[in-house]
């Protein structure tokens, strides 16, 4: 396995620059405590649901007796679809209704940390998918263990991007928010296609053979 595919996988989904203009959204009216706490809670259930994913996911869907490479086809349709969403410059797990629902919260006083920050706005299906992939790829326990790892990095980026999210928005503003995005929805345009294509060529080796001869 390719050990650092699934840390640029998972950056891009995550992608927690995109997601500072809903952050400071959601926290304009907090207060510094409730916002720390705030960036706190988002940032280990980020990295929390990335790691259980990891150690669980395979263990799902073989009780589901679902064949990895029909899970595989269908994350990278999953991975596909939000790359697109990404290239329009939305967070790649985003939808408006989870933004309605955020804002809904917010005026009822409640946290918004889990949902929608963590879920589904930074981690979600596409997330889920991308780990449960990888994690089939791994040989050894130490690569299982780093793919673990992975969800203390990204609870790390997104915890210090949403730190200096105030800094962020003002040092790149919307437009550079949304180049970024772009850029990182390009390359998960192109994970998610090889993801696709090694699905499709488990389920039909002929494709393979063909692409051969």
């Amino acid at each position: 396995m390719d050990i650092y595919k699934p840390l640029v996988a998972l950056l891009a989904i995550v992608n927690p620059v995109g997601v500072v203009p809903f952050f400071i959204h959601f926290t304009s009216s907090f207060t510094r405590e409730q916002r720390r706490k705030t960036i706190w809670v988002s940032a280990s259930t980020a990295g929390i649901v990335i790691a259980l994913s990891a150690l669980f996911g395979l263990r799902i869907i073989e009780f589901f007796s679902i064949s990895l490479a029909s899970f595989q086809v269908g994350g990278g349709c999953l991975l596909l679809i939000s790359s697109l969403q990404m290239l329009n410059a939305q967070p790649a797990e985003a939808r408006k209704e989870d933004v309605s629902e955020g804002s809904s919260k917010v005026d009822a006083g409640a946290s918004i940390a889990v949902v929608p920050l963590a879920i589904p706005l930074l981690t979600g299906p596409a997330t889920i998918s991308t780990m449960v992939i990888y994690a089939d790829k791994t040989r050894h326990w130490w690569e299982l263990a780093v793919l673990c790892g992975y969800g203390v990095v990204v609870a790390a980026v997104t915890f210090a991007t949403f730190s200096a999210s105030s800094k962020i928005a003002k040092a790149l503003g919307q437009t550079g928010i949304s180049i970024m995005t772009r850029l990182m929805g390009l390359i998960l345009a192109a994970l998610a296609v090889e993801l696709f294509s090694d699905g499709l060529i488990k389920l039909f080796p002929v494709l393979s053979a063909r692409s051969i001869s």
